[in-house]
């Protein structure tokens, strides 16, 4: 792998020199970050900790990748500044493990509808006259299953067609009549 730096710029104020960088890589995959951050210490010698890479890109169908790193004064200066999605991707500090939270307490178990109806009420005998024909009203109200419709011919189907056509062109010179 060939790395060439394109350009390099001081930033006295973050401590840091920001580099934009292309490394050619023929007949090898993607390199990864750790692999390009160590190219980097290398060639502006630095030391890999204090190399942070931001963004990396390769283009498809091609040996290239191009980017941009930083590499800070210390490590310390890094850690302050830096984004920490940033250090994680590069490897300077762990990634925060989220706590998993309590289990949620178990729910009890719905009780079925019929059992909810069966106590009466202590409104009256109309309430119990009116939860005792509620279930029976229940069968009652479901429709049975049509029965399957019949399965008719193309040549049925063709005739039909033609009946309602004939319908239509009679209403139209009617409308033609009225204008």
């Amino acid at each position: 792998m060939e790395l060439q730096v394109l350009t390099k710029k001081d930033n006295p104020h973050l401590k840091r020199v920001e580099v934009t960088f292309k490394a050619i890589h023929k007949a090898e995959p993607t390199p990864t970050r750790d692999a390009l951050r160590a190219f980097l210490a290398r060639e502006l010698k630095a030391t890999k900790d204090i190399v942070v890479i931001d963004s990396q890109a390769s283009t498809f169908g091609r040996y290239e990748t191009h980017g941009y790193a930083k590499v800070y004064k210390s490590k310390e200066e890094a850690l302050s500044v830096e984004r920490k999605h940033i250090l994680v991707r590069n490897k300077l500090i762990e990634p925060e493990v989220k706590e998993k939270a309590a289990p949620k307490p178990e729910k009890p178990t719905p009780t079925p509808r019929a059992e909810k109806a069966a106590p009466p009420k202590a409104e009256g005998p109309k309430a119990e006259a009116k939860a005792e024909a509620k279930p029976e009203a229940k069968p009652e109200a479901k429709p049975e299953k049509a029965p399957p419709k019949e399965e008719k011919k193309p040549a049925d189907k063709k005739e039909e067609k033609k009946e309602e056509k004939k319908p239509e062109k009679k209403a139209e010179p009617k409308k033609k009549e009225a204008k």
